[in-house]
């Protein structure tokens, strides 16, 4: 079968809410009064991830549970509006949905609605086989019920990444991911110990690269059990919200892996796509393209060639 999709985006679908508050953590008030206002769009880790391949040309398809609600109408709109292919099955819980607080830093508090998704929920699996049989890769969003497809993706013979986000390496919720992926993402930010975590995830799982990102530090990338720094790269405008950054540093790797480049390499487009998603307004779901992307890298590998700098890291 003549392959349709580059990247096929499992989970993730959902609202967020922006709320910019003062200063994170928030002292306790009886009330803030905040500006500029709340804001409610379309658009968490998978349809981030989602956007940021289209962008970069990658021919992307995204599958999830949406409600029927006004929820899952933003996340409609969003797809149909960017011409990105979207296939929702009904959730009875309604559409994932969180409350993200933004500090004038950039960082920010994730609040998720726990409520919306139920431990009866599945996808259709003659569904799943049908789309994994057109794709080339799968990227699966550790949302509920998306653990369950990947045997099916595997079957299919699809190359699969996750992205474990904020992971402590503990939870066994998180662990079922990172041991059937070959492609791992995670964030330092839950790791007392992230080297020993990642050689953890490949020597006990099937991945052979894994990647953990430590924002303004870069990220770290164990391949084939050899592990590098990858230096962070200057955002090329002021910080202004650091959500989507992780996501976009997926899409970025995963363009460079699709298009046959070595692992350090993706790791530098990586990096130089999630830069660009912090100068981003959180209220905004912009993503850089692909002429950029190749456009800032090659500023970068430039700048750091003429400072006798490696361009995509060292070895730590």
């Amino acid at each position: 079968m003549r392959q349709q999709t580059d990247v096929l985006v499992l989970g993730g679908a959902g609202v967020d809410t922006i709320v910019h508050v003062p200063e994170l953590p928030l002292p306790f008030a009886d009330s803030y009064m905040i500006r500029p206002g709340i804001v409610t769009r379309g658009g968490q880790s998978g349809d981030f991830a989602a956007l940021g391949l289209h962008a970069l040309g990658l021919r992307t398809h995204h599958l999830d549970m949406i409600g029927d609600d006004h929820e899952g109408d933003l996340v409609r709109a969003l797809h149909r509006d960017r011409g990105i292919p979207l296939t929702g099955f009904p959730s009875p819980g309604g559409t994932k949905r969180a409350v993200n607080l933004v500090g004038p830093d950039g960082r920010r508090l994730s609040l998720y609605d726990a409520d919306r998704a139920r431990d009866s929920d599945r996808f259709d699996e003659a569904t799943v086989r049908g789309l994994a049989a057109e794709a080339r890769h799968a990227h699966v969003v550790i949302t509920q019920p998306c653990v369950f497809t990947l045997p099916l993706l595997r079957e299919a013979g699809l190359t699969i990444s996750t992205d474990l986000h904020n992971w402590d390496g503990v939870d066994t919720y998180h662990e079922a991911f990172a041991l059937q992926a070959d492609l791992v993402f995670l964030s330092t930010a839950g790791l007392s110990d992230p080297e020993r975590t990642m050689r953890d995830i490949a020597e006990r799982g099937r991945a052979r690269t894994v990647v953990a990102t430590a924002g303004a530090e870069g990220a770290y990338l164990l391949h084939e059990g050899e592990l590098s720094h990858v230096p962070a790269v200057t955002p090329p405008a002021p910080v202004v919200d650091t959500n989507g950054a992780g996501d976009a540093f997926a899409s970025g790797f995963l363009f460079g892996r699709l298009n046959g480049e070595r692992p350090d390499r993706c790791a530098l487009y990586g990096t130089v796509a999630g830069a660009h998603a912090c100068t981003v307004p959180s209220t905004r779901t912009d993503s850089i393209g692909r002429e950029d992307l190749l456009a800032r890298v090659a500023e970068v590998e430039t700048e750091r060639a003429g400072q006798g700098v490696q361009a995509t890291g060292d070895t730590a």
